[in-house]
């Protein structure tokens, strides 16, 4: 350490009081070592799980290895911010992180806070949040942030698997906390929860079949296959999540940033009627913004293709002629599920 009269203890329940202050739930600290999963990542890349996900193949050598991401690292710090809102009845279908405002806006001046903090005691830092080359689970779950559930979800005992993950990688050197132990037990009720059939196995998520990357990783068109298995979900899902038994004891967050904004809770035929213009203003400053409109309003026509009626007829003619190809495509899908479910 740069400062003797500070002891590593010492500093580290200094920067735990301030992450705290900052609201952060948690605050612990890995060794900048290799994950504990590196080599199941590698395998899970080499057998396609990633689907589109490319930059995960192009970032594997550093996700594995922190010393390629910051040199000269030796402690990993992990936070968690919590994001519950508590019950809400209408809104399964957008997934709870994107109620409201974007979370790496949120935790990104709040990481450079205790960046800055960091520095003056000496230490140089890399901070992210689901932003860069950093198995950010497999770290978490090192510190005792929460035990690996069988969805591949985190999971905390007074959390749930409500929260968000961002790391400190930094040269200063802290004191490790111990891993939590795997308290899942036998119980299965994320994978028999997952409506895709996703989670192949415990522990193992095929992202090709996840909701969460077919209405927001994947670009393109939607598997038709997949199509009816999607139900009402426009943005994520969070069937894994809910089903777990531990969210029973999750509190709701004080972050007033993540509760939901008005333009979640429209209804899909009004989403589906929105511009390009009316979007942007929308859903400013929300995660849902980066799959722009083409990509949500093709999830708004496949949630309406398995939950219409005849009286979306209208609306999803109308998208069906819209000049963007993707949006048109998915429109006719829709308006030929209801069709077909009318004439039954």
């Amino acid at each position: 350490m740069s400062h003797a009269y500070i002891t590593e203890s010492d500093m580290k329940q200094a920067l735990t009081d301030f992450a705290h202050s900052l609201g952060f739930a948690l605050c612990r600290v890995a060794p900048a070592t290799e994950p504990p999963h590196a080599e199941h990542f590698r395998q899970w890349l080499a057998d396609g799980c990633a689907g589109e996900m490319a930059w995960l193949e192009r970032n594997a050598d550093r996700r594995t290895d922190p010393q390629l991401v910051l040199p000269g690292a030796k402690s990993i710090i992990v936070l968690a911010m919590n994001y519950w809102q508590g019950e809400r009845d209408g809104m399964e279908h957008i997934a709870r992180y994107a109620w409201n405002h974007d979370y790496h806006d949120l935790l990104a001046p709040k990481l450079r806070e205790l960046d800055a903090f960091l520095q003056k005691h000496g230490g140089t830092q890399r901070s992210y949040t689901d932003t860069g080359p950093v198995l950010e689970r497999d770290f978490a779950a090192l510190a005792g942030i929460g035990w690996h559930g069988k969805s591949t979800m985190l999971i905390h005992p007074k959390l749930g698997a409500w929260f968000f993950l961002a790391e400190l990688l930094t040269t200063l050197e802290f004191p490790p906390d111990p891993p939590l132990a795997d308290r899942c037990g036998q119980c299965v009720r994320c994978i028999a929860a997952c409506p895709t059939g996703a989670i192949t196995a415990p522990h193992r998520l095929d992202a090709r079949r996840c909701i969460a990357y077919l209405t927001i990783e994947l670009k393109g068109s939607i598997p038709e296959e997949l199509r009816p298995l999607i139900g009402g979900r426009i943005y994520g899902c969070d069937a894994c999540a809910a089903a777990c038994p531990w969210n029973r004891f999750a509190q709701a967050s004080q972050e007033a940033a993540f509760a939901a904004r008005g333009a979640v809770q429209l209804s899909l035929r009004a989403l589906l009627a929105l511009d390009d213009t009316t979007f942007r203003t929308l859903f400013r400053g929300s995660p849902i913004a980066r799959i722009k409109r083409r990509g949500l309003l093709r999830n708004v026509c496949v949630a309406l293709g398995n939950t219409g009626t005849s009286a979306d007829l209208p609306a999803l003619e109308r998208a069906a002629a819209d000049p963007e190809p993707l949006l048109a495509e998915h429109a006719r899908w829709a308006v030929e599920q209801i069709m077909t479910r009318a004439n039954r």
